[in-house]
């Protein structure tokens, strides 16, 4: 038995037995990770040179996908340098770092992830109010809001979670440092900070989940009363990509998390983790890119003078 004092690193769980699947996750891995840098990359650079797009709901979305880009880059460079070195190993300080930072950029983003939905809410039931309640000062004060409740939730957390005694072993079944997997082994007489550190993060995601349910009731109520077939579906289309990403966000998460004790494998939850930490950020600019013709016009404009440059 051992105790928190004692522990110098922890060992993340492989990726795969052997070396050619292992160079296999690695490959599959990097191309991930390069769309996603590439087209979250896309969409800030679009956004911030294209004065047409200045607007709330794309000024969120860059927002989005920066977040997008820190939780990417939080977790899949350690499993890359995992897989193609054939080790394990991550500091104890390292582990608390990509905690922090992991959990800073998911509660980050499901906080913007709530704005977008008032976004939303407002530019479809309050038209009249919208340029007057979400003006350029109050999109940056609920930006930084968003990131403001990022970081603190993340400081809480790691906090807790790191002063934890530490008392069965240093071996996770996670291929990156997460709060559930370090729970784990720490003693059984903490079992009231364990509930305590669950019962912060259920309460945050919780109410921002009653906040979103309860806006798009709202909004559905009102694209219904809009009398034109073609208004209705010009309002539903523009809530289609954040519902496309929010559905895929909680989803992931719902099930890699609530999913019951008898469905835990170590096969099923290394595809689900994958599924939850790597696939949305890749995802995401795709889903609002198809969906938004202005945003895909401004990207295209960006890598064709990109490319004539060169």
């Amino acid at each position: 038995m051992s105790n928190s004092s004692s522990i110098r690193h922890f060992l993340l769980l492989a990726l795969a037995d052997t070396r050619q699947l292992q160079l296999l996750h690695f490959c599959l891995l990097l191309g991930i990770s390069l769309a996603a840098l590439l087209a979250n990359g896309l969409i800030i650079s679009a956004v911030a040179c294209g004065h047409h797009l200045h607007t709330p709901m794309f000024f969120f979305l860059l927002n989005l996908a920066l977040s997008d880009l820190g939780s990417i880059c939080t977790t899949v460079p350690k499993a890359m340098h995992n897989s193609l070195w054939n080790t394990r190993d991550i500091s104890y300080s390292g582990c608390a770092a990509q905690l922090f930072m992991y959990v800073f950029f998911i509660s980050a983003e499901f906080s913007l992830l709530t704005i977008m939905c008032y976004d939303r809410y407002m530019s479809i039931c309050k038209p009249l109010h919208y340029g007057t309640l979400l003006g350029s000062r109050a999109c940056a004060h609920m930006a930084a809001a968003a990131w403001a409740s990022g970081f603190l939730s993340a400081l809480l957390q790691t906090a807790n979670t790191f002063s934890l005694p530490l008392c069965h072993g240093n071996a996770l079944g996670q291929f990156f440092c997460e709060i559930p997997q370090i729970l784990k082994l720490s003693c059984t007489q903490s079992t009231i900070r364990k509930i305590w550190i669950s019962l912060v993060a259920v309460c945050l995601a919780s109410g921002c989940f009653v906040f979103i349910v309860f806006s798009y009731v709202q909004i559905f109520r009102a694209v219904l009363r809009i009398p034109s077939e073609q208004g209705r579906h010009k309002a539903f289309s523009t809530c289609l990509p954040h519902l496309a990403v929010l559905s895929l966000f909680l989803s992931t998460g719902f099930l890699a998390y609530l999913k019951p004790p008898s469905m835990s494998f170590p096969s099923l939850d290394l595809a689900l983790s994958v599924l939850y930490s790597v696939v949305p950020p890749a995802l995401n600019p795709l889903i609002y890119s198809l969906r938004n013709q202005e945003l895909k016009a401004s990207m295209c404009e960006l890598m064709t003078g990109c490319f004539q440059k060169h």
